[in-house]
């Protein structure tokens, strides 16, 4: 097992692309913006306003 973090994930991702039963989504903390209230970027979709989350199945 890695310790090291995978570096195609962000903080917000539950799986990996690709994971059977997961799919893209948008991020909830900025709401798909990628940036944040105060115009920083967004930490959970490091900027993108997309996540990977699980939605069942697989």
């Amino acid at each position: 097992m890695s310790t090291t973090p995978d570096p195609d994930l962000k903080p917000g991702d539950e799986a990996e692309p690709g994971t059977p039963g997961a799919g893209e989504d948008l991020c909830e903390t900025c709401g798909g913006s990628g940036k944040l209230a105060d115009g920083k970027t967004c930490p959970e979709c490091e900027g993108t306003g997309r996540v990977m989350r699980g939605i069942g199945g697989g």
